[in-house]
């Protein structure tokens, strides 16, 4: 798995980096049983990595950027990298935590504001750097038992390492981002508290239509804009095209459906908008380096 090592910078917080090994897939969970595992990084402390922390049992106090929170069961927070938060205050806390690089999903582009913050699956990590304070969510109890059966699966998958795990582990990793979207206040309301009217209509033509054959011309349509400056001002906000996010959001659901269902392959892809199984195929293998069937065999014990 991933190593983390400390890293003092100038006077401040110590920062830890994510170091990833040559093979092994970019995640790291953590049990948190009877306190916090992690050593000296219960003091004040960032990383350049994400953190998911899921609690089963409470107990202590958390701080993250400005805010402080009671540790209750079933609290999940989300940190995203740089963010300075303490863990001194836990008590005899249970739970997980994952850590993951934020070129999880493909690698950032430097220089892009929004690389990693523009990827569907990451942007509940985005409310914590706009707000100087993690996400903090609470996942509901008749919910938990399947929170708490997921994690307990990937480590599986990372410990064991038996033949599919790589893809095993990532698919794993994806459904538990799925259901942290779920649980997060809906992507068009938080961009449209973020002062971005025009990129929550587009998100929201998109989340209303991905399943159809809908195209570029479509959106620009429906936000009253020219392609080309659609085009534009897309990319340069978030780093992607508006096809891109197109393709990605069927993506992300034909995902879903290939590990949560026995749906025939080529009805997964018409269900998310590929009336033609062959080019659905060709376009998940490009995006994620297997199959269709070779995700749903990964995804499954």
């Amino acid at each position: 798995m991933g190593t983390r090592r400390r890293n003092r910078r100038g006077t401040g917080p110590p920062v830890f980096t994510y170091e990833a090994v040559p093979g092994v897939p970019p995640v790291t969970v953590g049990r948190l049983a009877r306190g916090f595992p992690l050593g000296e990084a219960v003091e004040p402390h960032s990383h350049d990595f994400l953190t998911l922390v899921y609690f089963e049992r409470g107990g202590g106090l958390i701080r993250s950027g400005d805010e402080a929170w009671e540790v209750e069961a079933g609290d999940l927070f989300l940190i995203s990298p740089g963010e300075v938060h303490d863990a001194s205050g836990l008590g005899e806390v249970e739970g997980w935590v994952v850590f993951f690089p934020v070129e999880v999903f493909g690698s950032a582009s430097a220089g892009v504001l929004l690389a990693w913050r523009g990827h569907p699956l990451l942007l509940p990590f985005v409310r914590g750097t706009d707000t100087r304070g993690s996400q903090h969510l609470n996942v509901p109890p008749e919910a938990r038992p399947s929170w708490s059966a997921r994690l307990s699966e990937l480590d599986s998958e990372l410990t064991a390492r038996r033949d599919g795990y790589k893809d095993a582990a990532l698919a794993h990793l994806t459904l538990l981002l799925v259901e942290v979207a779920r649980l997060s206040e809906d992507v068009v309301g938080e961009l449209r508290l973020r002062d971005e009217p025009l990129l929550a209509e587009v998100f929201g033509f998109i989340e209303d239509r991905y399943s159809e054959p809908i195209s570029l011309k479509d959106v620009a349509k429906a936000v009253n804009l020219s392609a080309a400056h659609l085009t534009t001002m897309v990319r340069r906000r978030t780093g992607r095209t508006v096809l891109g996010w197109i393709a990605e959001r069927r993506l992300a659901e034909a995902r879903r459906l290939l590990v949560e269902t026995d749906l025939a392959i080529g009805e997964v892809g018409r269900l998310v908008g590929y009336d033609d199984p062959a080019y659905f195929a060709r376009s998940f293998r490009r995006a994620h380096g297997v199959t269709p069937l070779g995700w749903r065999r990964a995804g499954r014990p």
